[in-house]
C-alpha cells in the first residue's frame, strides 16, 4: 500500500460508516452521515495547514495567537457526488473557497469524461481538497487532479469516503505526490468496476436515483 496514504480510523467515523453501507439506510439519513463524516474528516486533512503567529490583546493582556498562513483553502468537488461532502467541511472552514468539476464515467469504457470546470481564481499560492466519495477505479480522481495541476496549487489532496486497492494504486502510479485521505479501505472492485463491499452507488444513495 502506498506511504502517501492516510487511513482516519476513527471511532466516530467508522461507526457512521457502518450505518451507510446498510442498503436499508434511507436517503436522508445516508446524505447526513456523509455530512457528519466529512466534517471529522476534515480535521484530518487540515492537519497540517501552515500558521503564522499575530498579536491580539485578550481582556487580560497582550498575546501570541496562530492564524491560517496564506491564502484560502479550496475544496473541489468532483460531481456530482463529492457535492455532498461539502457541508461538513465547510462547518469546519467556513471560509474555504469551493471549486467543482464536472466528471462522469463512460459506462462502457469507465473511462472519465469531464463536462464540467469552475474553480476560484488565482489557484497559485492555495491548497486545494479534492473531494469524491468512493476511489473505485481511479480515473475520475486522476483525471480530477491532472485538470488541478494545471493550475499550479501550493498542494493538493484527495478526500474520499471509501478506497480500495485498485484505485489507490492507480491513482499513485499517476499521482505519487498527492495524499489520499479515506476512513476505509475495501476489498476489491467487482467487474462493474464497484468496491466492494462498499455500499452502492454514493450518487444515487444520496440522491434517491437510480
Amino acid at each position: 500500500m502506498s506511504e502517501n496514504l492516510f487511513v482516519v480510523d476513527h471511532p466516530l467515523i467508522s461507526h457512521k460508516l457502518g450505518i451507510m453501507r446498510d442498503k436499508e439506510t434511507s436517503t436522508r439519513s445516508f446524505r447526513q452521515l456523509l455530512r457528519e463524516i466529512s466534517m471529522l474528516m476534515a480535521y484530518e486533512v487540515t492537519r497540517d495547514l501552515p500558521v503564522v503567529q499575530q498579536t491580539v490583546e485578550t481582556p487580560l493582556q497582550q498575546t501570541q495567537v496562530p492564524r491560517l498562513e496564506g491564502k484560502k483553502l479550496v475544496f473541489v468537488s468532483i460531481l456530482r457526488a463529492g457535492t455532498g461532502m461539502l457541508d461538513g467541511m465547510l462547518e469546519i472552514v467556513p471560509s474555504a473557497r469551493v471549486g467543482h468539476i464536472g466528471l462522469y464515467r463512460d459506462p462502457k469504457t469507465l473511462e472519465p469524461v469531464e463536462y464540467y470546470f469552475k474553480v476560484p481564481p488565482e489557484m497559485g499560492d492555495r491548497e486545494v481538497v479534492a473531494v469524491d466519495p468512493m476511489l473505485a477505479t481511479g480515473g475520475s480522481a486522476v483525471a480530477a487532479v491532472e485538470r488541478l495541476k494545471k493550475l499550479r496549487p501550493r498542494k493538493i489532496k484527495f478526500m474520499c469516503l471509501l478506497a480500495c486497492p485498485e484505485g489507490i494504486k492507480t491513482f499513485h502510479e499517476a499521482h505519487p505526490d498527492v495524499a489520499i485521505y479515506t476512513p476505509a479501505v475495501d476489498d476489491c472492485l467487482n467487474d462493474k468496476g464497484y468496491i466492494l463491499p462498499g455500499l452502492g452507488d454514493a450518487g444515487d444513495r444520496m440522491y434517491g436515483t437510480r
